[in-house]
C-alpha cells in the first residue's frame, strides 16, 4: 500500500511505502485489547503517587507496527491507516519495530492547542498528529502488566527526539495537580487526566481520572449527546 502526503503549502509530496496485514494487529500476547479509560471526577488527585496529563480533544486510538506492517487503529477498531498518514509514516521512521503505543489522535493550532473541529472536518488530516500518552507492547513485550511509571519511561525513550508525528506526553506529578487544572481552564483547554503511578494497564484498575473544563466546547458536546 502506497500513501502520498503534501506538506504544509501543499508545494511538495512525499511518497511512502507502508504495507500491513489485513488480519491482525501487533500484541504478543494476542489477548484481546482493551483501553484504559478515564473515569470522570471532580476533583484533581494530589498524592505522590499521581501524574496529571492535559486532555487534548480528538480521537483515541493506538498505532500498532509489527516491522514494515504498521496500522493505526480508532478506539472502536476501525483502521484508519490511510486516513492520517503523517502519524504512520512517523512509525515507520522510528528505529524500533515492534510496539503498541496508545494515544489521541489530534490536530494542533498554532498556539499547540488541539482543535476538534480542525480534525473533524476531514479537511486536515495530513496534519493530525498522534499526543502519545501509554506504550502497550514493545519490542516483542507485553507491558500491560508493568505499572505505568515503567510503561513511560520506556515511552520517553521510545519517541526521545521526536517532537512531531508521534509526540510524547508531557506530565506532571503530585500536588501541583489542582493549580494545573485551574491554568488548564485559563488556557482554555480541556481538563486534565490524572493517573495512578503504580497501576498496571488493566480497564478496571488503571485508575484514570479526568476533570473537564467545563466552559470547553468538549463539555458541551458530551451534554448535548447525553442530555
Amino acid at each position: 500500500m502506497s500513501l502520498r502526503t503534501l506538506d504544509s503549502n501543499g508545494s511538495r509530496s512525499r511518497l511512502f511505502l507502508c504495507y500491513f496485514r489485513p488480519t491482525s494487529t501487533y500484541l504478543p500476547t494476542m489477548r484481546k485489547f482493551e483501553y484504559c479509560k478515564p473515569v470522570s471526577a471532580k476533583a484533581v488527585p494530589t498524592g505522590p503517587d499521581w501524574i496529571h496529563e492535559v486532555k487534548y480533544d480528538g480521537y483515541r486510538g493506538r498505532i500498532d507496527r509489527d516491522g514494515r506492517d504498521v496500522k493505526l487503529l480508532s478506539k472502536s477498531g476501525l483502521d484508519w491507516t490511510w486516513r492520517f498518514p503523517w502519524i504512520v509514516e512517523t512509525a515507520l521512521k522510528m528505529r524500533q519495530q515492534r510496539f503498541t503505543i496508545d494515544g489521541e489522535i489530534c490536530v494542533l493550532d498554532v498556539q499547540g492547542i488541539s482543535d476538534f473541529n480542525a480534525l473533524h472536518s476531514n479537511r486536515h488530516n495530513e496534519e493530525a498528529q498522534l499526543y502519545a500518552f501509554d506504550l502497550v507492547a514493545e519490542g516483542g513485550d507485553d507491558l500491560r502488566d508493568l505499572p505505568l511509571f515503567e510503561r513511560k519511561a520506556r515511552l520517553g525513550k521510545l519517541l526521545k527526539g521526536r517532537p512531531e508525528g508521534i509526540f510524547v506526553a508531557p506530565f506532571q506529578r503530585g500536588e501541583i495537580g489542582p493549580h494545573l487544572f485551574l491554568a488548564s481552564c485559563r488556557m482554555k483547554l480541556e481538563g486534565l487526566v490524572s493517573k495512578h503511578l503504580l497501576r498496571k494497564y488493566r480497564p478496571r484498575i488503571c485508575e484514570w481520572r479526568k476533570v473537564k473544563n467545563r466552559q470547553h466546547p468538549a463539555f458541551s458536546r458530551v451534554m448535548d449527546t447525553f442530555g
